[in-house]
């Protein structure tokens, strides 16, 4: 029972801020982390908190308010409309009135509930809180969270977060003429480097994880700069994981969102990025030497997006900045390679023998009825423009791409190295790295907490009418000491395997679907009477084909992504590491499949079931299957993969990653507009805050996104490399777009994400090796199988008769005797039939005139085994080579070898010196503890005596000193 008056003088009006936005209104706390809540009350006129849940009725709570005290006048019964509360006089005590709260007004009551326990509890860990006064009926409303020297000093030592000691040591640089290309190398690049201060290169802290007992090691010159803002946010943050609450046996603030107890929790951003002031942050500084677009042809400033943003953000800038650079020597000779074919076009034999109009290559008709005899030199087109791409120097460019992604993933590895010396990665401590790792200690996500609540509910021992707090005792032990078992998991393990299995079938039934539109569509083309359209069918065929899939590959990439997810969910994995892993094993599945699959048709599987003239394979009994050009499906691959990839570049990594999030937020901010009710509210300051803003900005979801895209771009580039010399070209010039884009939407569009200590980029690299590996096969089998590399090969020199390529054409081209074909599947009005005995087509078969007529001739036989050994050699060779360079480069740098054991051997030098001082201070006050004992005060003694008490170490005498100082 409460008053239901109030001053207006209570409660106070809202302190201007600070014009930072950065600190509560003393202007002296920090603000480390924010929480975010929308509320409504559920009593207009009335104070927050006036009614108190009383006892449930059905869907509706009671409370009891005073009607001031005057105890004159009733309230009358109000009609209950939805989601309104209903005022009722208390029978028998006339001034109290109960509040029936409608169910609604029983949700936000409970959540209100929970926000005080944790609030609460937070202040009892030790965290400072500031809040925000409920103004409105409803709105939006702010928590702030400081976390004082004491609290950051025992979480930093728990968390053992390595922080810089007084010492600093020399960095020995490698002589000669490394150092001399070094230096070279730093002149030439100065005017690309970001004007950042730059972290000392020659000299480096010596780093150790924080304790508070050797307090003396580290250089505090200021307590609330010791942290920083990163480390700061970071530790609250552990503190709000692992602070529950008893109101619905909550773990943490990840489940409290989930229940949207709170809408939102983040750390700040250090302030605004641009405007008039001449205030330099981080965030400004980051946003002008690094997320802009003007300054793409400048070096990344890794150590402050490390500081900024964490370790594993900073990890993921290095590697798209290593592989960025990577991209220029393969796109250097990926142009050099189609220069080659350019140059080399007007003496390619093959190519000028098919477009010679004196050979008259009579070819067999494309399809049945409506399609004529044919000349080979109509393709000359087609013929010389696959000779760009299928040349021998595309043999080169294939071993060359192989070995650069093993030289790519082994420079990467000794990159991690350097950054994790620099960034203090080396010796993370398991209890740090476990954290964020499948460990029984990591902190479980909410959906996993629940399903065991609910797996323990259904036990007889909790549902009987023990007390509240028997029950949540019994619930806790049981959420620390439970898991959950594999026949928990089976219903989401068997709904993964079956609706994975219908997400790949349905990619397979699209490219289908596509194959069967470029049959039916090229049917029709050649009934028509038009000549122009006819003649050009394939092109037309070929390019909206290609659209299609474009168009079906980025709707199915956004299906699956969001499919990957839910089925991770209903796995229901343990930790936020776990959880991560798994989606991206599915989503990179399930989107490799569907990105690569119509390119794996057209390299491996178009134009080989076709059959012959006579005995062609149909589909639909009326649609026979698609033919390679007569240059050869490669120039076919090419165009396909070009497409796809530029499309997948331009739609999905540059328009939709700028245009969805300003939807989003759009969205977001019409949707607070249209829920919150436009109330004046004379405490609220007119500048909006730092809080404000950030809240404003989209929340942060991960890096798996990121990753994907430029992992999918890996794939173009080196799986197929050989059908398309000019994609790492592409790739280049989409990265340098890429990095400038995903900096701005960090430091611009995203709220600034947790900071996470990581030694490496995880599961990524794995999946990057698997496909360096895979590359070599498939490089192997496009040289082999879909190029004519080995066929021209085989006749230069087991088939010519003076060595060279002239009559290769004839030499691929089969005979059909037009006699043979099968009843009304022969043109029709063709004015050469007459003329015409026997068509060709490309195969190799035995004319009509042998014995075995038709079937695969010796030649087919020879070239096939060719080519199956061109792929066992091809495949051992750059696998030998690749292992060889990986052998040859070292994982670890020399010079970062040795600086990690001369670090060691400085710590353990430090530590002795700081124990031996401390040991001769300690005896130095002993001995003139003792000199005071005998000149003889007694209180000089009792003091010295309690001090030398205070002093002990712990084992309890000062002769202890002695034997740790041995042990250290």
């Amino acid at each position: 029972i409460v008053n239901n008056y109030v001053d207006g003088s209570q409660g106070g009006a809202r302190a201007k801020a600070p014009p930072s936005g950065l600190h509560f209104r003393d202007s002296k706390r920090k603000v480390d982390y924010v929480l975010a809540y929308h509320y409504r009350k559920h009593l207009a006129g009335h104070p927050p908190g006036a009614a108190s849940p009383g006892p449930t009725r059905g869907s509706a709570s009671a409370g009891l308010v005073s009607n001031g005290g005057t105890g004159k006048g009733r309230a009358e019964p109000q009609q209950q409309d939805d989601g309104q509360s209903v005022l009722r006089e208390w029978p028998g005590l006339p001034g109290l009135e109960v509040v029936e709260l409608s169910p609604l007004d029983v949700l936000e009551e409970e959540k209100r509930l929970q926000r005080e326990e944790y609030e609460r509890n937070l202040m009892e860990a030790g965290l400072e809180i500031e809040k925000d006064p409920e103004n409105k009926s409803q709105g939006l409303s702010f928590v702030r969270i400081h976390a004082p020297w004491q609290v950051l000093s025992r979480e930093a030592e728990l968390l053992k977060i390595k922080m810089p000691t007084k010492k600093m040591y020399e960095i020995t640089e490698e002589g000669g003429i490394l150092k001399t290309l070094n230096e070279i190398w730093c002149k030439l690049t100065e005017p690309l480097q970001p004007q950042v201060q730059q972290e000392n290169t020659k000299m480096k802290n010596l780093s150790y994880p924080f304790s508070r007992e050797k307090i003396y090691l580290y250089n505090i010159k200021d307590k609330d700069t010791f942290f920083d803002n990163a480390t700061r946010s970071r530790i609250v943050r552990e503190i709000l994981k692992r602070t529950s609450t008893k109101a619905r046996n909550s773990m943490g603030i990840g489940t409290l969102i989930a229940n949207n107890v709170y809408e939102a929790a983040y750390p700040l951003h250090d302030g605004e990025y641009e405007g008039q002031n001449d205030d330099m942050n981080e965030r400004k500084l980051l946003y002008r030497e690094w997320a802009r677009y003007g300054v793409f042809y400048k070096f990344q400033p890794l150590d402050l997006i490390r500081k900024y943003f964490g370790e594993k953000i900073g990890l993921y800038f290095a590697w798209l900045g290593l592989y960025t650079e990577f991209l220029i020597p393969s796109s250097v000779v990926g142009i050099i390679v189609f220069l080659y074919g350019c140059i080399t076009i007007e003496s390619d034999i093959p190519s000028k023998e098919m477009c010679d109009q004196r050979n008259a290559f009579t070819m067999c008709p494309l399809c049945d009825k409506f399609c004529d005899y044919w000349n080979l030199s109509s393709a000359c087109a087609t013929a010389r423009a696959s000779h760009l791409f299928d040349n021998p120097a595309t043999v080169f460019f294939s071993i060359f791409m192989a070995l650069w992604a093993t030289m790519f993933l082994e420079q990467w590895k000794r990159l991690q190295m350097r950054l994790s010396y620099f960034w203090d990665l080396t010796g993370l401590e398991e209890e740090e790295v476990s954290l964020y790792s499948p460990h029984k200690f990591a902190h479980p996500r909410p959906e996993y907490e629940t399903k065991l609540l609910q797996k323990k509910l259904k036990n007889k021992h909790i549902t009987t009418d023990n007390s509240k707090e028997v029950r949540c005792s019994l619930i806790f032990s049981f959420l620390l000491d439970e898991k959950l078992t594999w026949s928990d998991r089976m219903p989401g393990y068997a709904a993964n395997f079956g609706l994975i299995l219908f997400m790949i079938m349905l990619t397979f039934s699209a490219v289908f679907g596509v194959i069967v539109y470029r049959i039916t569509t090229a049917a029709a083309l050649s009934f028509s009477t038009n000549e122009t359209t006819r003649s050009n069918a394939r092109v037309t065929v070929t390019a909206t084909a290609v659209i299609i899939n474009l168009v079906v590959i980025l709707i199915l990439d956004e299906i699956y992504g969001a499919v990957a997810k839910w089925l991770t969910e209903i796995e229901i994995p343990k930790t936020e590491k776990t959880f991560e892993e798994r989606l991206i094993l599915k989503a990179f599945l399930l989107k490799f499949v569907n990105s690569y699959a119509p390119i794996f048709y057209v390299a491996f599987f178009k134009g080989r079931f076709v059959g012959r003239p006579g005995r062609y394979v149909y589909v639909f009994e009326g649609y026979r299957m698609e033919e390679c050009a007569p240059g050869g499906c490669l120039m076919e691959l090419c165009i396909q993969l070009s497409i796809i990839m530029l499309g997948k570049q331009l739609i999905q990594n540059n328009l939709f990653e700028i245009g969805i999030p300003k939807l989003k937020k759009l969205f977001r901010k019409l949707k607070d507009e249209r829920t919150e009710p436009k109330e004046m509210d004379t405490n609220q300051s007119k500048d909006p805050q730092q809080w404000d803003l950030d809240y404003s900005l989209e929340p942060f979801t991960g890096l798996t996104p990121e990753y994907m895209e430029m992992i999918i771009q890996f794939g173009f580039v080196t799986l197929f490399v050989a059908s398309f010399p000019l994609a790492p070209l592409f790739a280049l010039l989409n990265n340098i777009i890429e990095v400038r884009l995903d900096a701005k939407k960090f430091v611009t569009e995203l709220r600034r994400p947790d900071t996470v200590r990581a030694k490496d980029i995880g599961i990524w690299y794995n999946i990057l090796s698997g496909i360096g590996k895979l590359s070599v096969i498939i490089s192997a089998f496009v040289i082999a199988v879909t190029s004519d590399f080995i066929p021209r090969l085989m006749y230069q020199y087991a088939y010519s008769q003076n060595g060279t390529m002239h009559g290769f054409i004839n030499h691929t081209l089969s005979y059909f005797n037009v006699s043979q074909l099968k009843a009304g599947t022969q043109p029709e009005n063709s004015p050469f039939a007459p003329e015409v005995l026997f068509c060709r087509f490309k195969d190799y078969r035995e004319p009509p005139w042998s014995p075995h007529q038709y079937e695969f001739s010796k030649q087919y036989w020879a070239v096939l085994s060719a080519r199956l050994a061109f792929v066992i050699l091809f495949q051992n060779l750059v696998m030998f080579l690749s292992v060889l360079v990986d052998w040859m480069i070292p994982d670890i740098p020399k010079d970062i070898s040795e600086q990690i054991k001369k670090e060691k051997t400085v710590l353990v030098d430090f530590f002795l010196k700081e124990e031996h001082e401390k040991l001769k201070l300690i005896e130095s006050f002993i001995t003139r503890d003792k000199r005071k004992r005998r000149s003889g005060s007694r209180s000089k003694r009792s003091r010295a005596a309690s001090f030398s008490q205070c002093h002990r170490s712990p084992k309890g005498s000062f002769t202890s000193f002695s034997s740790q100082h041995t042990v250290v």
